[in-house]
């Protein structure tokens, strides 16, 4: 494993030169704040962001969004010195590289070109099956991995509390009956499994290629030594032929939905 795969995920915008942006204002964020008389808990409540992610933007490591600086000028009666930087913090989202983590760009990049993707997760709902309402509650938390394939588990955490669970069943229930996507469902009553270690991505690339991408409390690594990969496309097999076939998933899904 290189440095560049094991290093923490830190910087949101190195490759295009924005880092230095994010620094700056968190620096004045903090300031202002500091001035203001508060700690990152009393003025994360304030703004409705918690003092993990306040912590973060002061950092450097977290884009502040639009929204945030808007408000969070007037909390802090900065006079208009947050809200004055806010064209070029959408200058700098708009660039393509702004939209992922350094840290991720890599995989990001070689997604945007698969011709396949085959995911297994066994903690959250995957990213791009998430409804706004759970993404939110889990962003509250931290963060999923994108998947095709998840255990039962997945559907029985009612991230969000009631509401938010049902219409997330309901949005895996549409995107399961597209024909484009297979979603399958491993049973809680299998004494086994192959990956029990936890969740993997698979991404079939440029002649057939595949790599594969896994990240476990944070820490990235995108596996691109044939033999590794090999193992994980192995273990994605037998996954998904000890889990429910997909008509049986969607049916599961629906019983559960109904339940709520």
């Amino acid at each position: 494993m290189t440095e560049e795969q094991e290093r923490r995920p830190e910087a949101p915008a190195e490759a295009d030169g924005t880092t230095g942006l994010f620094v700056a204002l968190g620096k004045q964020l903090r300031l202002l704040r500091e001035r203001a008389g508060l700690t990152q808990k009393e003025f994360g409540q304030l703004v409705s962001y918690g003092p993990d992610q306040i912590s973060a933007m002061e950092r450097g490591v977290r884009t502040p969004q639009p929204e945030f600086l808007d408000k969070a000028d007037e909390v802090l009666d900065a006079g208009g010195l947050l809200k004055e930087v806010i064209p070029e913090i959408k200058e700098a989202m708009a660039k393509a590289r702004t939209r992922h983590p350094e840290w991720y760009r890599g995989y990001a990049a070689l997604e945007e070109q698969a011709s396949a993707l085959h995911v297994y997760t066994n903690q959250l709902v995957p990213g791009l099956l998430q409804t706004d309402g759970y993404a939110g509650a889990v962003f509250a938390q931290w963060r999923p991995l994108l998947s095709e394939e998840a255990d039962e588990s997945v559907l029985l955490r009612p991230v969000g509390g009631r509401e938010v669970h049902a219409a997330q069943l309901q949005n895996l229930l549409r995107i399961g009956s597209l024909r484009t996507v297979e979603l399958q469902v491993m049973p809680m009553e299998r004494a086994e499994q192959p990956s029990m270690d936890g969740p993997f991505n698979l991404l079939t690339v440029r002649k057939g290629e595949q790599v594969a991408y896994v990240e476990i409390h944070t820490y990235p690594r995108l596996v691109t030594d044939p033999e590794e990969v090999g193992v994980l496309g192995e273990r994605y097999g037998l996954l998904r032929a000890q889990a429910l076939r997909p008509s049986e998933s969607l049916d599961l899904i629906e019983r559960l939905r109904g339940r709520l």
